[in-house]
């Protein structure tokens, strides 16, 4: 991907029916990604830049030059480990992670991508999250290894052994008080998110 001949439209409003018109209107709030400048602060705070395939700074730029696809295959969502650390450092205050997400749930929406690693990791941790409140790291790990990574879930043992032994896991989810109340709240963003 040749930075270099994207089109650049930093501040001025996304044209209807773009791909920048239908991120922005995805993400939740105020993304601010119109007003990205292009200057790579997102990718050199990344802890995970080395991975992704296109550093954020692209991914934007791709999203304004209406690459769809090669925007949504692309495996930089997935590597986002949601630290805000580029949000935090954004000279424009885009909201970054946010729009990570929202390339996240498009890409599974539209099924463009390659790996069902990642989108499957996602959908069982939204379930514990969904069903307890909170993340269950020994089903979640183990539903993935035994889906995804089957040969390496012996080498995992004496790591979650050490982790049971300090405590660090439980052996069974535990559930947030008042769940029912987190329930409503998850539902009625499902149903703001559907109109």
């Amino acid at each position: 991907m040749n930075e270099q001949s994207l089109p650049i439209q930093n501040g001025s409003p996304p044209l209807p029916g773009s791909f920048l018109q239908e991120v922005v209107d995805a993400t939740p709030g105020d993304s601010r990604l119109g007003m990205c400048i292009q200057c790579g602060t997102c990718g050199g705070s990344c802890p995970s830049a080395a991975d992704m395939d296109h550093t954020p700074r692209q991914i934007f730029a791709m999203i304004r030059a209406d690459l769809h696809e090669q925007v949504l295959q692309s495996n930089t969502p997935w590597y986002c480990v949601s630290c805000y650390f580029c949000t935090v450092r954004c000279p424009q205050e885009v909201h970054i992670t946010d729009v990570m997400y929202t390339l996240k749930s498009m890409a599974i929406r539209e099924k463009l991508y390659d790996d069902s690693t990642a989108p499957d990791f996602s959908q069982t941790f939204i379930g514990y999250i969904e069903s307890y409140g909170r993340s269950f790291e020994l089903g979640l790990a183990t539903r993935h290894n035994l889906r995804h990574r089957p040969l390496q879930l012996p080498s995992m043992i004496p790591f979650g052994l050490g982790m049971l032994t300090r405590g660090r896991i439980d052996l069974t989810p535990q559930r947030i008080e008042h769940i029912e109340q987190l329930q409503t709240i998850l539902n009625r963003a499902m149903e703001l998110e559907v109109n």
